[in-house]
């Protein structure tokens, strides 16, 4: 192996070691062998052409093109021209699931679901990595520059990772590297001949083989002992807390004893799914001493940092569970209030990293690793820690304060105010404004703040709904406020920033309405009960819930009280659970079709979506002439296996609305199922009845069970199509013809497996559909000039 294609795959090596740390980020995995395949095929693609040998940039360009033409096989094969060509519609859809999934990042936590927008980040991200590594380490012959994507590919994963896991991803990425170094420091001391060697001699003088090997082993000794220094180093240094091996072994929280820190991700990124999701299973039971559950709010966590992009739990100092919780913070002895008792089962499927409980909590019985935050009186699990299962029981207060009492509240501590009335520089001019208009009138904040529930809750003409997407940044608060229409994230951020903006200290809490009474006497929390609702801080009482989403909850009664300007504003009724105003329909996600979102008409598209879908890529001329060069590069030898995916797609994807649409459908699905047996060594035998063929293909494949099942039901829809009088619409005969294919793939070896993938029996019919034209082609041609042979055969005689 000569020592340029060495560094190529040691490059390669180093690329897909280094993506390894993304590894739990997502779930699941799959879409590491993508990359893999991808990173292979774009290394290979440039170890042809410096055969060649090309240009240096015309090298790039033919591995960019390659990696390109593959992104669109893989991802936007529909909009492509050939099914893998990139035009003006591939590259507008690219713009969508790249807009898509760097807002599905921010929404979801880790390890976030394996989206097609995600995929696309994580894959597309891979091959750029791997195309600049392999460009400055062998086209450029420059590894050590090569480690800063390197770096910035690992430090993107070890900053949003957290596991025990993370001195792997670290040691792979820094080992991956160091291999890369030596290759390149092997490839250029070759280059000097043996005289550098150092080895033995030879009896005739000159220096034997092995003498090279010599400062190449040198260097692996040097790269392990600086590999084996940064991972033992840090814990010995007391100032680095622990150092790497520390992040892998500690959970949300961090530090030992009764410090530490806590940075947690925000738990809003799944608020919206619960809201909208058609399974509305139970995730908490609680009973309790006090018959009034109407403001037993669980709440989870409070968001007390606005960054201009989200509200997120601030950095806070937590500790070790204390027996009995401090004194709520300004709360003072004339406010009424009682102590009850709460029992919490959390669901065995239920897993969060907060301890969901009533505020504020006075004192907590539960068992596992838990540590205390005290400023939002929340408990956070260390260590991996979840509710998962969790059965533990709550101390609270239920705090009854008077509208005097809160309309009497002097001013809060500097320190307070300062922090939880920050605003950010980009918060547009119209949420202020629009918070001193609503206001106007109130004489003092406990009145301002009920004049912004009843806005957004009963005058204000606002909508409550759940399709709305979540938005981000100050711009999503101004959009609110104008189209009026979200659902309680919209409705707490608001109002927590338009709070922020008259003085008030104010926060969002996250967590569950009170939910369903049962039979037994106990509630019922389901994922549809998830809500967030703002905290605004009054001194004497403390830290104060307010509802300003409408039909959601229930409004407190210290609001509902005559105000002392004389006001007596209409609140709408309580709801014990979640809202009536949940739709039943499928999310737009699902309901929208691939015609709508190319028109961009998909009602919770992000508006950024557009902006991407106007770059239709290169000149038309130059990215045909690239093509071309791809196909002789790469394409032509894996055309049987890109017909055989085209093929599976179109067969498997259609959908039948008529009755001669829907037996085109079950046709091409069942011919779909007989060619993938034929890949798999199955040989078709078109005399035989289908139903036949089934037990054919059962017998010899070895399914049973769901597989063999699957089977028959195909083999009655392809009958009923072709002997009913009025064939019927089959539903579901697409995905019973995945469950055979994947039965039949799995009753195989590996081998057999990648040659019907790499190169399927079934793409002889290309071949002889091509023959059979050119057979009625020249049968055509004899019916239109049939004297011609009889002409030729008479002169002959003659």
């Amino acid at each position: 192996m000569s020592g340029r294609a060495r560094l190529a795959l040691c490059a390669a090596a180093a690329t897909l070691m280094a993506a390894c740390a993304l590894l739990p980020l997502v779930s699941p995995a799959t879409w590491f062998f993508q990359a893999v395949f991808l990173v292979v095929v774009q290394t290979g693609v440039g170890a042809l052409t410096r055969r060649v040998p090309l240009a240096r940039s015309l090298t790039l360009a033919c591995q960019l093109l390659v990696s390109l033409l593959l992104l669109t096989l893989i991802f936007a094969r529909e909009y492509a021209v050939a099914g893998f060509v990139p035009g003006p519609e591939a590259f507008r859809y690219f713009g969508e699931l790249l807009d898509t999934g760097s807002d599905q990042v921010a929404q979801y936590a880790i390890p976030a679901p394996l989206t097609p927008g995600i995929r696309l980040m994580l894959v597309g991200g891979v091959v750029l990595i791997g195309l600049a590594v392999d460009t400055l380490a062998v086209t450029f012959r420059s590894a050590a520059p090569a480690g800063l994507p390197l770096l910035a590919l690992y430090s993107v994963a070890a900053g949003l990772a957290d596991g025990g896991a993370a001195w792997l991803w670290f040691v792979l990425a820094s080992a991956g590297y160091l291999m890369l170094l030596l290759a390149e420091g092997r490839d250029r001391l070759s280059q000097w001949g043996r005289v550098f060697g150092g080895g033995a001699r030879t009896p005739g003088g000159g220096a034997s083989a092995g003498g090279t090997v010599a400062p190449v082993r040198t260097g692996r000794r040097i790269g392990v002992l600086a590999l084996g220094v940064a991972l033992v180093v840090p814990l010995a240094l007391p100032a680095l807390d622990g150092g790497l091996l520390d992040a892998a072994g500690a959970g949300v929280g961090s530090g030992t004893g009764g410090g530490g820190t806590i940075s947690a991700v925000n738990p809003l990124v799944s608020l919206r799914d619960s809201l909208n999701t058609d399974d509305d299973r139970q995730v908490l039971s609680y009973r309790t001493d006090t018959e009034d559950t109407q403001d037993m709010y669980l709440r989870i966590v409070a968001l007390d940092d606005f960054d201009g992009t989200t509200w997120k739990p601030a950095q806070r100092h937590i500790e070790d569970v204390p027996s009995t919780f401090p004194n709520p913070l300004g709360l003072k002895q004339d406010v009424r209030r009682s102590e009850i008792r709460t029992r919490i089962a959390a669901a065995n499927d239920y897993a969060q990293d907060w301890l969901p409980m009533p505020y504020p909590a006075s004192g907590v019985d539960v068992d596992g690793k838990w540590r205390f935050e005290p400023v939002g009186r929340t408990l956070v699990g260390d260590h991996g820690q979840t509710t998962m299962g969790a059965r533990y029981t709550v101390r609270s207060l239920i705090v009854q304060p008077t509208a005097q009492q809160l309309a009497a509240a002097p001013e809060p501590p500097a320190d307070l105010r300062r922090e939880f009335t920050a605003v950010p520089g980009s918060l547009p001019d119209v949420v202020a404004e629009k918070a001193r208009e609503v206001t106007k009138g109130a004489d003092n904040h406990y009145e301002q703040a009920v004049k912004l529930q009843d806005w957004f809750a009963v005058n204000g003409g606002f909508t409550y709904d759940t399709q709305v997407e979540v938005g981000s940044g100050s711009g999503a608060i101004a959009r609110f406020l104008k189209d009026k229409r979200g659902f309680c994230v919209h409705f707490s951020f608001a109002m927590a920033s338009m709070a922020r903006t008259l003085g008030i200290p104010a926060r969002v809490a996250v967590g569950f309405t009170p939910g369903t009474p049962q039979a037994d006497g106990s509630m019922s929390v389901g994922l549809r009960d998830a809500h967030a609702w703002p905290e605004l801080y009054f001194e004497g009482v403390g830290w104060t819930r307010f509802e300003p989403t409408p039909n959601r909850g229930s409004t407190p009664e210290y609001t509902q009280t005559r105000t002392p300007t004389g006001e007596n504003p209409e609140v709408p009724q309580p709801s014990a659970s979640s809202s009536e105003a949940t739709s039943a329909e499928p999310s737009a996600d699902e309901s929208c079709s691939a015609q709508q979102k190319r028109l961009q008409a998909c009602p919770t598209e992000s508006a950024l979506a557009g902006t991407a879908a106007h770059d239709d890529g290169p000149p038309w001329w130059q990215l045909l002439g690239l093509a071309a060069l791809a196909l002789l590069v790469l394409v032509v030898p894996l055309l049987p296996m890109l017909w055989r995916l085209r093929q599976r797609a179109v067969r498997l994807g259609g959908h039948g609305r008529g009755e001669r649409e829907a037996a085109g459908h079950v046709l091409a699905v069942w011919r779909e199922v007989v060619d993938s047996a034929w890949d798999l060594g199955i040989v078709p035998d078109d005399s035989l009845t289908p139903r036949k063929a089934a037990e054919r293909i059962v017998r010899l494949g070895g399914l049973e069970g769901a597989a063999a099942g699957a089977m028959h039901r195909l083999a009655s829809a392809v009958e009923e199509v072709l002997y009913a009088p009025r064939p019927r619409a089959a539903g579901g005969v697409a995905q019973d013809a995945r469950v055979v294919v994947g039965a039949l793939r799995g009753a195989v070896g590996r081998m057999a497996r990648v040659r019907a993938g790499l190169a399927p029996r079934s793409a002889w019919r290309v071949v002889w559909a091509v023959a059979e034209r050119w057979a009625a082609l020249r049968a055509a041609l004899r019916a239109r000039v049939p004297s011609l042979p009889r002409r030729a055969q008479g002169r002959a005689q003659g």
